[in-house]
């Protein structure tokens, strides 16, 4: 995410509290803030989730069509990951076409549900070349106070989790749940000075200088990583981002059921 205009008062106080191995908020380093997820928060999707963390707070609604599949991929279902950085979540988001912000958002989730083989797409085929079930997964951020990847990407698995796919409404016979092969969960860390901190607020995310989020699945396997910001993480940060992220992972996939 672009960062804001931040006070030096504030800045310096975050560095002070870091120094002396505390966060403004008092969580450990690697503690998520209280997250809830909603599942089913829109009843005419064909699946949703709303879900906070902390004040971070992202819905997400996922419809399903039916269409063509892609050439290189004529017997598997389609996926499409979009993220809206709606104006009244924070004063730095714009309407209008996405920008870079939020294109970032959408294909840092599309990468962890693809790459961990999240949902069987060939089982979404209908008609190898011809009809396939194509699914749209949109996120809509209400209120940003930090780390959106992971709330958006708790949101996405959560309203994918409780997805009915409409055969009955496409004269397809009955309805039936989205086949889910595997749970992906992000963990998103952000380096400030010698400290690296989990689930970054937003006045941390302004301090930070680099960030990674590490996507993996319910049997440890790394999935999907991604690195933001102009600061480096030396190898051994990595390696502590991942094995938090498998850790912290465990305890998170509980959340969605």
């Amino acid at each position: 995410m672009a960062r804001a205009v931040m006070s030096e008062i504030k800045k310096d106080h975050i560095h002070k509290l870091l120094a002396k191995g505390r966060r403004v908020d008092n969580r450990a380093w690697d503690e998520f803030r209280p997250i809830t997820i909603q599942p089913g928060y829109i009843e005419t999707a064909e699946g949703s989730a709303r879900v906070k963390v902390g004040n971070t707070d992202v819905l997400v609604g996922v419809k399903m069509t039916i269409g063509e599949p892609f050439a290189d991929t004529p017997n598997k279902g389609v996926l499409s990951t979009n993220a809206e950085l709606i104006p009244m979540a924070s004063p730095n988001f714009e309407s209008g076409p996405p920008d870079e912000n939020s294109i970032e958002l959408a294909r840092v989730v599309d990468r962890g549900i693809r790459e961990s083989q999240m949902v069987d797409l060939e089982a979404l085929c209908i008609e190898p070349e011809k009809e396939v079930w194509i699914m749209f997964t949109d996120m809509y951020v209400l209120d940003y106070d930090g780390n959106l990847f992971d709330a958006a990407f708790l949101g996405a698995i959560a309203a994918l989790n409780n997805t009915m796919v409409p055969a009955k409404a496409n004269d397809r016979g009955d309805d039936y749940p989205l086949p889910i092969r595997h749970m992906p969960i992000s963990v998103t860390a952000v380096q400030i000075e010698n400290s690296i901190l989990v689930d970054p607020t937003l006045d941390e995310e302004k301090v930070a200088e680099a960030r990674l989020t590490v996507t993996t699945d319910e049997n440890g396997d790394l999935r999907a990583m991604q690195k933001g910001l102009a600061g480096a993480f030396t190898l051994d940060q990595i390696y502590k981002c991942v094995e938090t992220s498998q850790r912290l992972g465990n305890d998170l996939r509980k959340l969605i059921g």
